[in-house]
């Protein structure tokens, strides 16, 4: 049986320049997208990255189907990514519903055991994390929050054991953190009146945190 070396030699080539194409291609995308690192990419991010992946891994396998069958997927996924982050931006509940909110697995010292059942998040996930970042034992941490990236912030006690409180998020782009409210033990109307004092209104407000026992505001910028 005579053996195809033109035609064995094109289909390498096909492969080959398909390769360099979609990864100066993707590259161009991403870069659109805004992305960075695999550790800052959300859900949504992460979703849209397998979706490029596979299209790009189906079009250089078929080296029949024109290439434009999967440029067009991709660029429709890359104008979508771009307008949810631009609708993320402008709703606050879109993006928790979507990409989640931090949790506080470690809460003045003391784990928060509902919270990381809840998260899913084991004692020895939590341990590998603290060991990646060269901390021998949770009684070294003041604060610990599971990111929705998955990556866990840690916050060390104070060597000189000064009551150093985490700022709690108390609104986050004119939404009140029930959860935040809850955790002090405090009602939205004890909130409201606080606005009430400070002379601002909810929806004025773009980040807003208590510590201290005070509460620190960030206004929205005026248009």
């Amino acid at each position: 049986m005579p053996i195809n070396i033109v035609g064995d030699n094109m289909d390498l080539l096909v492969v080959l320049l398909r390769t360099i194409f979609f990864y100066f291609f993707i590259l161009i995308c991403f870069r659109i997208m805004g992305k960075r690192e695999i550790g800052q990419l959300s859900i949504s991010d992460l979703t849209i990255s397998i979706l490029i992946a596979e299209l790009v891994a189906i079009s250089i396998e078929n080296r029949e189907d024109n290439t434009i069958l999967t440029i067009m997927p991709i660029i429709l996924l890359v104008i979508l990514e771009v307008l949810f982050a631009f609708v993320q931006l402008k709703s606050n509940r879109l993006r928790r519903f979507f990409d989640g909110k931090p949790s506080i697995i470690i809460d003045k010292g003391k784990l928060n055991l509902s919270e990381m059942v809840k998260q899913r998040y084991s004692i020895d996930d939590l341990l590998l994390a603290l060991r990646a970042q060269n901390i021998k034992s949770i009684y070294d941490i003041d604060y610990a929050l599971l990111e929705p990236n998955g990556k866990l912030s840690v916050f060390k006690k104070s060597p000189f054991n000064i009551n150093d409180e985490y700022p709690l998020p108390l609104i986050i782009d004119g939404t009140i953190e029930n959860s935040t409210l809850n955790s002090l033990k405090k009602s939205k109307k004890w909130l409201n009146d606080k606005l009430a004092e400070y002379n601002v209104a909810l929806n004025d407000i773009l980040y807003a945190f208590y510590k201290g026992r005070t509460i620190y505001i960030v206004k929205k910028a005026k248009k």
